[in-house]
């Protein structure tokens, strides 16, 4: 990372993965998310992220959609409000 642009490598999007807005907290280990596809799917934090990464309305994070339940994702990261916008400004999210 150089220090005059602040610029830091962010964990991207692999495979199924994309990239999704937390709209809703369901309660538990489940968030309604808005994924960058344009649909809306129901967040399940799994349980080695559950009690280290709180997860928050607004937030930005990287959901892999389930294979046999498309409406259904699993949240595989979550991105500081710092890492948030470096994507925006990079324009991978709006």
């Amino acid at each position: 990372m150089s220090e005059d642009s602040g610029r830091r490598n962010l964990r991207m999007p692999n495979g199924d993965e994309l990239f999704a807005v937390v709209t809703e907290h369901n309660g538990g280990n489940h968030v309604r998310v808005q994924c960058e596809d344009g649909e809306n799917r129901m967040g399940r934090i799994p349980g080695r992220m559950k009690y280290r990464t709180w997860i928050n309305e607004g937030d930005v994070v990287l959901v892999e959609p389930w294979d046999w339940q498309d409406e259904k994702a699993n949240i595989e990261w979550r991105y500081d409000e710092q890492d948030a916008d470096q994507l925006r400004e990079e324009g991978h999210i709006n």
